[in-house]
């Protein structure tokens, strides 16, 4: 395992308004950390300490007056952003990017090729840092995972899932993804590297929903197995109906391939073992004091 380094005295945080990167904010100051947030919207600043604006989709000039004093960078705006951090940041900044293990699917879309283009990016850079590809990310403030499952089997009296649900999925808490940022950012990386993180536990989609709708107060829906072609017609109904959440045809289609990595070499790299799928649940459905 690397030497770990003392903490950083300025972390400049790139999304900083977005779910993990507020967390990664959060736990950087609780720590004593100075944080630099560098945000988009202006209109998303409440509650940020002195935070700059600046557009990843934007110029370059602007961006690397943004980061002309940064040391360590945390990216975690969408991967395919890469490119333009590169550009403007000091070549002597440590850099960790928050990717995806979508980059893994067998039906690449917009978010997965876009986490290809910046981690192929970030390794033709020669740059020291590393990228790191959660799995689904469940329990921050707002997210859209796990709730929105929640949110869609309080309406539905059975869980329709594709080929029975047997494919496995392997979630990681919010919090293991801020201490996995945490602990890179401590690492003095030489040249760039990918990393993927992921939760302790692989469970099939089936037993996934049912251990979301007991988390949530739900009684557990039993599982019907369908064929993926004859959900998707579903989906399009159900996103014109209020209150129920949207589900596109690629997720559907990615119910039916495995989704489960070795969490050794996170453990082994960042000294990071993940929580307990249950464990992760009950934080997120109980409210905290």
């Amino acid at each position: 395992m690397p030497r770990l380094l003392a903490a950083p005295l300025t972390v400049h945080v790139l999304g900083a308004s977005g779910r993990s990167g507020r967390a990664v904010c959060h736990a950087l100051a609780a720590q004593g950390t100075r944080v630099v947030p560098l945000i988009r919207n202006p209109a998303k600043a409440t509650g940020m300490d002195s935070p700059r604006i600046a557009d990843l989709s934007g110029p370059t000039a602007p961006l690397r007056t943004a980061l002309a004093d940064a040391t360590h960078i945390v990216c975690t705006a969408h991967a395919r952003n890469i490119p333009a951090l590169l550009a403007a940041a000091p070549p002597t900044a440590q850099l960790v990017c928050l990717g995806s293990t979508r980059r893994f699917t067998r039906w690449p879309d917009a978010h997965g090729n876009g986490v290809l283009l910046g981690e192929r990016a970030l390794l033709a850079s020669g740059r020291k840092g590393v990228i790191l590809h959660p799995t689904m990310i469940y329990g921050a403030q707002g997210e859209n995972n796990v709730q929105r499952l929640a949110a869609l089997l309080r309406y539905l009296p059975l869980s329709p899932l594709p080929d029975g649900g047997r494919a496995l999925v392997q979630p990681i808490w919010q919090g293991d993804v801020t201490a996995s940022i945490l602990a890179a950012l401590n690492i003095p990386w030489d040249g760039p590297h990918s990393l993927i993180i992921a939760g302790r536990d692989a469970v099939p989609y089936w037993q996934f929903t049912r251990m979301v709708a007991q988390a949530a107060g739900l009684r557990p829906r039993p599982t019907v197995r369908l064929p993926a072609w004859l959900l998707m017609p579903f989906a399009q109904v159900f996103a014109h109906v209020p209150g129920l959440p949207r589900i596109g045809k690629d997720e559907i289609r990615r119910l039916l391939e495995n989704k489960n990595f070795d969490i050794g070499p996170m453990q082994a790299t960042l000294g990071i073992t993940p929580i307990g799928l249950p464990e992760g649940l009950r934080r997120t459905f109980t409210p905290q004091a």
